[in-house]
Order: C-alpha cells, then structure tokens, then sequence
C-alpha cells in the first residue's frame, strides 16, 4: 500500500488492499479521509488532492479515482470493480450511493485542439445526491443526479436525473411512467416493524441496540440507537452495532451517523 499524503485518517477496522495506491495528481494528496469500517479493495488508484468517503463504503477492485478537484464520497457507498470517477471538475457522491462494476463517472470533456477550434473542453462538477444508483455498465456525463434516482444497467447519463426517477437507453431517459419508480412510501410504523425483525434476524446482542421512531428518543447511555425516520443513528462503534451494521448492508437498511 503507497499512500502519500499531507493529512490523512484512517478509521477504525477500515480494510485497505496491500496494493492499493492513493497520492496527488502533482506529488502527494493534501487530504485523505477514510472512514471506519471501509474497505478498499486490490489495484485501487487514487490520484487526487482532496479525497474522503465514508464508514462502510467499499471500493472493489481494479478502481481509478483520479482528478484535480476534491472527490467526496458520502456513508455506505458501494462501487463495483473496473469503475472510473473522474474528478478533474469536482465530483461529490452523497450517502447510501450504488455504483455498478465497469461503470464510468465523469466531470470533464478534454482532447480536441483547442488551437484549431474544437468546441469540445471543459470540466463541470459531478453531484450525486443521496440513494442514487448507477446500476452497471453506466456511463455518466458531469450532471446532477438528484437523490434516489436510479440508472439500468448500460445507461448512458447525459442529463440531470430527476428525484427519485429510473433512467435507461443512450441517451438515457425516464422509464418512470413505465415501470414505477426506485422508492416507494413506506410508513414509519413498518420500518419499525422491519428493522425490530432485522435485530432479530442478525442474531446481535439486541440490549446493546435500540430501535425508535425519531432522534427525539435519543439516549447517552451508551446503547446504539437507530432513527427509522431520518436513518441515522448514534455511532459508538462497539462490536455488537459494527454486526449490526454488516448485517444490514447493503440491501436491507442504510444508516449514517449523526454530527457529533
């Protein structure tokens, strides 16, 4: 493993690949944090000033993260093996985010000679919202995909990407009206339902966990609470909450942390 940067974090049982390299695109990164519990896989390269992403995230193998600009990565971030993101005009990911093997995120358009009058340079900054997923294969231009909104397999993305919308084809358009869409309503009294059968199922020690409605029944008292209506919860890393979390992600329940 070759990191080289100025300030670094690493958090706790955070798994990186003996091969993975991570530095600067001139000569070493200014900043670079990893969250807890992350996993970065074999091969990985990332070649950028300003990198962060958060607890849970897993990076699979084969992936180039590189760019001028800063790449920030939100919680519980899942990104498949052989995948591009492009950050030379600044890219930002949000929490619970899915990005499929082979697919490519891009925040640049750069080769024609300017000189003879190519129309065709620029950089413009990639924002992806929070529970967006490329499913694989995508390939993504420097747009905005707004939260919850979704890409099938093979999409080419050329325009923003509605909230909570599915997109398909080259170039990729809403199929929406066609089959429905990513999310649909769910009370709080069912996730309630679900995630006290989730704690039963996992097989943790459920008096170290406590399952409420909202960030109002919050305690100091060492137990980890999860908040079904916000999906964040009260991080004190003890072994019985890191199972817990394992156990839900990545397709029964993702939760991110509140402010300390």
């Amino acid at each position: 493993m070759s990191i080289l940067a100025e300030n670094i974090h690493i958090g706790k049982n955070s798994m990186i690949a003996p091969s993975v390299h991570i530095s600067g695109v001139k000569s070493h990164a200014k900043n670079v944090y990893i969250g807890d519990n992350v996993f970065i896989g074999d091969n990985v390269q990332i070649f950028c000033d300003d990198f962060s992403i958060g607890d849970y995230s897993k990076i699979h193998h084969d992936t180039n993260i590189h760019g001028y600009k800063p790449c920030h990565i939100g919680h519980n971030a899942w990104i498949g093996q052989f995948t591009i993101i492009d950050c030379i005009g600044g890219t930002i990911i949000g929490d619970n985010c899915g990005i499929g093997a082979h697919s490519q995120l891009w925040s640049h358009i750069k080769y024609g000679d300017t000189l003879e009058g190519c129309n065709f340079s620029g950089e413009s900054k990639l924002t992806v919202g929070n529970d967006v997923w490329f499913v694989g294969h995508c390939i993504v231009s420097p747009i905005t995909a707004e939260d919850k909104s979704m890409a099938l397999v093979g999409s080419v993305v050329t325009r923003d990407m509605k909230y909570n919308e599915i997109y398909a084809g080259n170039p990729a358009a809403s199929i929406s009206h066609k089959i429905g869409y990513q999310f649909k309503a769910v009370s709080i009294e069912e996730k309630l339902q679900k995630m006290n059968q989730y704690l039963i199922d996992s097989g943790v020690n459920s008096k170290m966990i406590k399952i409420v409605a909202s960030e109002s029944d919050f305690k100091s008292d060492g137990l980890t609470y999860f908040a079904v209506s916000t999906r964040r919860y009260t991080k004190n890393l003890h072994e019985e909450e890191i199972k817990f979390m394992r156990y839900l992600l990545p397709e029964k329940a993702k939760f991110v942390p509140i402010s300390k």
